[in-house]
């Protein structure tokens, strides 16, 4: 018998939400199958064997299509337990359970995962559910765990995966996390309602071992995970002087929000010798009135500031939005694409940030505010979010012939279809139409980006 942890979907990475709880689970001397569906297609005879089927659930696109996979895996083996784990895992642990999920874990599930497994795996077995936790989702649910290196024995090859597109050619990719959670509490973020304002340090030994490994399997660049790397600035830099230090040549990106690269803006030198291709930050609006209603801790201007504090340490920005919100006009849109072109950024923006609509999932913090609760029509466990409409229909309608228009060509050029999207929003708007946005002979790939766009 063994357990069998499943990934849906991880933004075209090799799984770390399979690799970190494989390592607690082989040290215990429990046989472990991983399974990542997003590469490969799910093995019939790794689930009849399962003493335990977990699913690895840590976004919103992951949950959606682990939700057939659970009912088939029910249909499969339905005497066998099975759990959920990751951020979507506790949001959404009502409708798991109706499911047949009877182990809903939140942050910082390893060590409750194995407890899990080791009952599920006892000779005597034990009444399904009896060793799952509550779904709590407080700061008290959050313990401090003595981290493992990640065990990646038995997932596909890191060539497989997403690769850094750069002038050289491709350029396989790694992942690790170097920190979970977040001090902060932007009110759309799904980290909000499991963590509340904490972030757990993983010890930088386990990092850095994470790294070597990966590097011995053919990762030259390694991609940062953490929700945000200058939570802790001191941990961060402790694990980048390493990180250079033990691996030369190696190159890696990071996300890092906008009031901590102000904050930290001494730091950007640092980001810059230690091989930083790019750093990811959520902009998600130029409009004030909408980041103060996400509480998101900056401004445009400040925006506009990291913009220059960046090209000023020569470290590529690569700035992610939210640009359809209740709020948004076809004004405040257009305007959005102004900025982009105004601040040549761009090659910097991989198109599907600008047809992202605001997500509201179950727990989130949205749903506090009255012009929220007046647009959404309660939760639809289909889309498992609270749907909304906008009060202008032709921001919905400008929403979704982007959708459609970026959907059907996700490689196209970034400076061509910047351009499509501008002459797209003009129609939309009741404005004289203006001049498309100005080319520039740059190369796409002078600025690296991974080619799986970060999504949700």
């Amino acid at each position: 018998m063994h357990v069998l942890l499943i990934s849906t979907y991880d933004m075209g990475r090799q799984p770390f939400g399979l690799a970190s709880p494989a390592a607690w689970l082989r040290s215990a001397g429990l046989a472990v199958v991983c399974a990542d569906l997003g590469q490969d297609r799910l093995d019939a005879a790794a689930v009849h064997g399962a003493a335990l089927v977990a699913f690895f659930l840590p976004m919103h696109a992951a949950t959606r299509l682990a939700i057939p996979v659970i009912d088939r895996v029910r249909a499969m083996v339905p005497g066998t337990p099975l759990a959920a784990y990751g951020l979507y895992a506790p949001l959404n642990g009502a409708l798991l359970g109706e499911h047949g999920v009877t182990h809903i874990l939140s942050g910082e599930f390893e060590a409750d995962l194995l407890r899990i497994a080791q009952a599920a795996a006892a000779p005597s077995g034990g009444p399904a559910g009896a060793t799952s936790p509550p779904p709590a989702t407080g700061p008290h649910a959050i313990p401090h765990l003595a981290f493992r290196v990640p065990d990646r024995a038995g997932l596909p090859a890191l060539d497989r995966y997403a690769s850094l597109q750069t002038p050289a050619g491709p350029i396989t990719v790694g992942y690790t996390e170097a920190s979970r959670g977040c001090k902060h509490r932007c009110r759309h973020c799904p980290i909000v309602p499991v963590y509340d304002g904490r972030f757990r340090v993983v010890q930088a030994d386990v990092v850095l071992a994470d790294i070597r490994g990966q590097i011995a399997s053919g990762a030259r660049h390694i991609t940062f995970g953490d929700p945000d790397f200058f939570n802790g600035i001191r941990h961060a830099e402790a694990v980048l002087t390493r990180f250079a230090r033990e691996c030369p040549g190696v190159t890696y990106d990071v996300t890092i929000k906008i009031e901590h690269l102000i904050q930290h803006a001494a730091h950007l030198a640092l980001l810059h010798d230690t091989g930083c291709a790019f750093v990811t930050s959520a902009v998600e609006s130029v409009d004030d009135r909408v980041l103060a209603h996400l509480e998101k801790g900056h401004t445009r201007a400040d925006f506009e500031r990291v913009v220059a504090l960046c090209r000023e340490a020569a470290v590529p920005l690569a700035a992610t939005f939210v640009p359809f919100t209740p709020w948004t006009t076809i004004e405040s849109y257009l305007e959005l694409l102004r900025t982009i072109d105004r601040l040549d950024l761009v090659d910097n923006v991989a198109p599907v940030q600008f047809s992202v609509r605001l997500l509201i999932p179950q727990g989130s913090r949205m749903l506090e505010l009255p012009d929220i609760r007046s647009v959404t029509s309660g939760f639809d466990p289909a889309s498992l979010t609270y749907p909304w409409v906008h009060a202008d229909p032709a921001v919905d309608s400008l929403h979704g012939a982007l959708t459609r228009m970026i959907g059907t060509a996700p490689a196209a050029p970034r400076r061509e279809m910047f351009g499509r999207i501008w002459d797209e929003a003009h129609r939309h708007a009741s404005v004289a139409p203006a001049p498309r946005p100005r080319e520039t002979l740059r190369p796409r790939a002078t600025i690296p980006y991974l080619n799986e766009p970060w999504y949700c």
